[in-house]
This record gives structure tokens, sequence and C-alpha cells, in this order.
């Protein structure tokens, strides 16, 4: 590796640290009490814990499928 290319890539690299030394950080005891009061709040919305209604459910199947019969 030429010295020139070295020198690049080592400024590459303090960017990158400077950037990430700028990033605010939040301890993971409070993501985690943040995370869990969104879930508490939005546990009443969410179909996956309180279902959904049929007429609502897009993915429910169909009355009546049509059916094919293949013969030879």
């Amino acid at each position: 590796m030429s010295s020139s290319s070295n020198i690049v890539h080592m400024k590459k690299m303090v960017l990158q640290l400077r950037l990430e030394a700028g990033v605010n950080r939040v301890k993971v005891s409070q993501a985690a009490a943040d995370l869990q009061q969104f879930c508490l709040q939005n546990a009443p919305h969410d179909p996956l814990l309180t279902g959904m209604s049929s007429s609502n459910n897009p993915f429910r199947p169909r009355k009546s499928a049509p059916f094919y019969s293949i013969t030879s």
C-alpha cells in the first residue's frame, strides 16, 4: 500500500471515528424501559395481541374456493 493511499485510508478512519464519537448514547436500561412503555401503550391497537375481526382480516380464507379437477 502506498503512503498516499495509506494517508487517505487513515483520514477516512478518523472521520468515521469522529462521527461515531458524536452519536448520542442511551443506557440499555433506559432503552429497555422506553421500549416496554411503548409496547404497553400500543398493545390495545396490536392485532397480534387483541385479534382481528374476520371482516377486517385481508388474509381470511375464502368461503368458497374454486375447485378444478384435472382429468387426463
